[in-house]
């Protein structure tokens, strides 16, 4: 068996290896998104029913989210590899973390070839994002890891429920309205779960962020789906307003 200080010194080469992945992978799911065309929804005419005007897609002004959350991923990344490359709180979410990232560099392209497979994966990612999340709360550092984590996790989970709803409204006799209805069930009872069991105000505001999107695409009709909406938004903020409390 090798000594203590051996031992010691390969967890910390591992953890700093794995720091630097985590970089690696946030630069490449930024670059990912740099250097395509972009993501406006799935290609109507992929679905055995062809899926348009779905009232639970936000206003595609709400994507721009995803700026913020790249420069919040790769400032997270840069202050891990300087200033945390051995400290185990950070290490704990670096895995998880890096399997939405390297996932996600990929994503619009999977999601341009199969809107399934996009769904399964965005799921995946969903998947990583919270368990990165529940290891970075571990952690004291608020701005530098809770919130860019958070916000991730945030849209993700809206993300989710508008691929899966579409999926089901492509693959059925599920309207786009009722589908909908679904789906923003789905994503709020998601949402204010997370929000109960990893309080962070960050995942509310990316959650409130889609809701707003999805109430401006709604603006023309729509009036109880619309209100539903609203009422969703009023209940995350104020888990939103109960996690920030917790700080």
């Amino acid at each position: 068996m090798a000594p203590l200080s051996e031992r010691g010194q390969d967890s910390g080469d591992t953890r700093r290896m794995k720091a630097i992945a985590v970089v690696c992978g946030a630069l490449a799911f930024a670059a990912g998104s740099l250097m395509t065309p972009g993501f406006d929804g799935f290609d109507p005419a992929a679905f055995p029913n062809p899926v348009e005007n779905l009232p639970l897609t936000p206003a595609g002004y709400a994507f721009s989210i995803w700026g913020v959350i790249f420069i919040g991923l790769i400032l997270n990344a840069f202050y891990g590899l300087i200033k945390r490359d051995t400290d185990a709180g950070w290490d704990r979410a670096r895995w998880p973390l890096f399997v939405t990232q390297a996932i996600g560099a990929a994503w619009i392209g999977i999601a341009q070839l199969s809107p399934v497979m996009a769904t399964i994966t965005i799921w995946i990612m969903l998947a990583g994002a919270l368990l990165a999340l529940r290891a970075a709360l571990r952690t004291p550092e608020t701005w530098w890891m809770h919130v860019p984590i958070a916000l991730l996790a945030g849209w993700l989970t809206a993300a989710s429920w508008v691929a899966l709803t579409t999926i089901f409204v492509g693959y059925t006799a599920l309207s786009p309205a009722f589908g909908s209805w679904i789906g923003l069930a789905g994503a709020l009872a998601t949402s204010l779960a997370v929000l109960r069991a990893m309080p962070q105000a960050g995942y509310g505001v990316a959650v409130i962020w889609a809701l707003v999107g999805v109430m401006v695409s709604t603006l023309s009709g729509g009036l109880p789906f619309l209100i539903a909406t609203g009422a969703g938004i009023v209940v995350v903020a104020g888990m939103s307003l109960i996690a920030l409390r917790r700080v």
